[in-house]
């Protein structure tokens, strides 16, 4: 399979040889949830609690005699029933991170973008290289590329880094931190030849 490859005023000035495997794959919807989910779980602190009947503030005391009151049994204030005692069952630290197999993982990654591919939502551009950090001229440029809500990735560019990070609508991304999240977060991918034969040899 090739793709076309355009410069930076969205002129087509070559192709690129990609593998059918990475870039012509069979979308599968499923994949993609169970890796969002694979991924929002891990970003998850889990570091939440409650007070227990252990943990709250309050006498020991007992609080009336054990009979001849024709009450009920009570030893502490802090029992769940009163107000400001401890809270039976709350939420406690934990980790809601799981484990996902490598291979549902890659087959996710190769879905997602063979789906953007296949929506006219990819882009390929030769290069990337701006002369200094300008948020505007990198506006411009997606603008320029009818992706002004895209997903740039590349093998390492600061510069473009530092140009895209104040844009809502645009993010930037080393082609080894691309995810299935951030593809699917954004309206169009755009990536480097560079990055695009990077990632074609990762997940081939």
């Amino acid at each position: 399979m090739k793709l076309d490859v355009y410069n930076l005023n969205n002129e087509k000035v070559g192709q690129v040889e990609v593998s059918d495997d990475v870039f012509g794959a069979e979308v599968k919807p499923h994949l993609h949830h169970e890796v969002v989910r694979y991924q929002m779980a891990k970003r998850r602190a889990g570091t939440h609690a409650t007070l227990n009947r252990h943990n709250v503030s309050g006498s020991t005391r007992k609080l009336l005699k054990q009979k001849g009151t024709g009450g009920a049994r009570h030893g502490s204030i802090k029992a769940p029933v009163y107000v400001g005692g401890g809270i039976v069952f709350g939420p406690m630290p934990r980790d809601y991170s799981f484990k996902l197999p490598k291979k549902v993982r890659r087959g996710a990654l190769r879905s997602v973008i063979s789906q953007k591919l296949g929506e006219g939502k990819l882009k390929v551009v030769a290069g990337f290289e701006m002369e200094a950090p300008k948020t505007k001229a990198a506006w411009q440029t997606l603008t320029n590329l009818g992706a002004p809500k895209a997903l740039v990735v590349d093998i390492d560019n600061e510069k473009l880094k530092l140009s895209l990070r104040n844009l809502p609508d645009a993010k930037y991304l080393q082609s080894v931190g691309l995810n299935v999240y951030d593809v699917l977060a954004f309206d169009h991918l755009v990536m480097t030849e560079a990055a695009v034969k990077h990632i074609d040899g990762v997940l081939k």
